[in-house]
């Protein structure tokens, strides 16, 4: 098989040719037909994690789509042919966390899809079992890879802010890889939805493509929230995590206000004045990835169009630094996805 692996957390990926790998007992191998390229794995790579020892090369790509193609011991042998999206945290599936539904919070995690074990920037990959997650008949592959994240991460913010009808739904950037599914799916609950972002031409997009309110957050002084909200917000999804993102959030939440975030840079503290979120009722919540039962939902509203996946840009291997650039720089639209089956090429939506 052929793919792209990490050789040194923040280098460049290496591409390389190993033997199939083999699934041990209550693992599967998938044979990876597409693998979603999102700002997330690019964090992974240059070492966001908190740059632990790597102790082999290691094949990034959690967002990842394919055929089972063989099963280890102990795993029904139907399951080959299926098409499946993976829950990319490595979760234990018998602590109380798991059994609650809760995997992103396992108590004893052992790492994720793309650097604690191999992902699908890879023609193969072997994973546990617990890990995949079937996807609906009939969904397009590459669409799919939106799935796994770009769609379950806003799926488990929408539950967790409780989002409602009517509900006044900030996003700020709202043109990424996460944000303009997030944009979608608060709709889908019923926000009055507007997004936050800093590039026309995202902003043009997100207006006239997805029929979204738009405001420009180059500068968060002069943000112009519509003027039927009255200058505040019930709920915003910080997909940025920078202290001029959260002050601003903090200062435009309304009574009852909930400011959701959802990045994990370090070096962010900011400091709140405790006295103003009592007297709005305000919440500041954090929210990690998706349940497995989330992504389940992911791959539903996506395969009935309810959601639309926005990949701007389709690759090979050789494309996918290119796309990590673009990322790096803020220019992608929406995700880029790493094509493996047929012929990767440009797709711009």
């Amino acid at each position: 098989m052929r793919g792209l692996r990490i050789t040194r957390w923040g280098g460049t990926l290496e591409l390389f040719e190993a033997p199939a790998p083999v699934p041990a007992a209550g693992e599967v191998q998938i044979r990876v037909l597409a693998c979603g390229i999102g700002l997330t794995v690019v964090n992974y790579i240059g070492g966001q994690l908190g740059d632990p020892p790597l102790e082999r090369p290691v094949v990034p790509g959690h967002e990842l789509v394919g055929h089972i193609s063989a099963v280890g011991p102990g795993v029904d042998e139907q399951r080959v042919g299926e098409l499946v999206t993976a829950h990319f945290y490595l979760f234990c599936g018998r602590c109380r966390n798991c059994l609650g539904g809760f995997e992103p919070l396992c108590e004893h995690p052992q790492g994720q899809i793309g650097t604690a074990r191999d992902g699908g920037y890879a023609e193969l990959t072997t994973l546990p079992e617990r890990n995949v997650v079937p996807l609906p008949p009939g969904i397009d592959f590459v669409d799919a890879t939106v799935v796994a994240d770009a769609v379950a991460t806003p799926v488990h913010i929408a539950r967790r802010a409780a989002i409602t009808p009517g509900d006044r739904v900030c996003v700020i950037g709202a043109a990424g890889g996460v944000g303009i599914h997030m944009v979608q799916v608060a709709g889908l609950h019923g926000g009055d939805v507007v997004g936050l972002d800093v590039v026309p031409e995202k902003l043009d997009f997100l207006e006239n493509d997805l029929g979204i309110d738009v405001a420009d957050s180059s500068s968060f002084d002069d943000v112009a929230l519509p003027s039927r909200w009255d200058g505040r917000a019930d709920v915003i999804v910080d997909f940025v995590g920078s202290h001029q993102s959260i002050g601003w959030a903090l200062r435009a939440l309304g009574a009852n206000g909930r400011l959701v975030l959802v990045t994990t840079f370090p070096g962010r503290e900011t400091p709140f004045d405790p006295r103003k979120i009592v007297h709005a009722q305000a919440a500041v919540l954090g929210s990690r990835y998706a349940s497995r039962f989330e992504v389940g939902l992911a791959g539903a509203l996506v395969a009935a169009g309810r959601v639309r996946a926005v990949i701007s840009r389709r690759v090979g291997l050789e494309g996918v630094e290119a796309i990590h650039d673009e990322l790096r720089s803020g220019l992608l639209l929406g995700r880029g996805a790493l094509v493996l089956a047929g012929t990767g090429h440009d797709d711009p939506r």
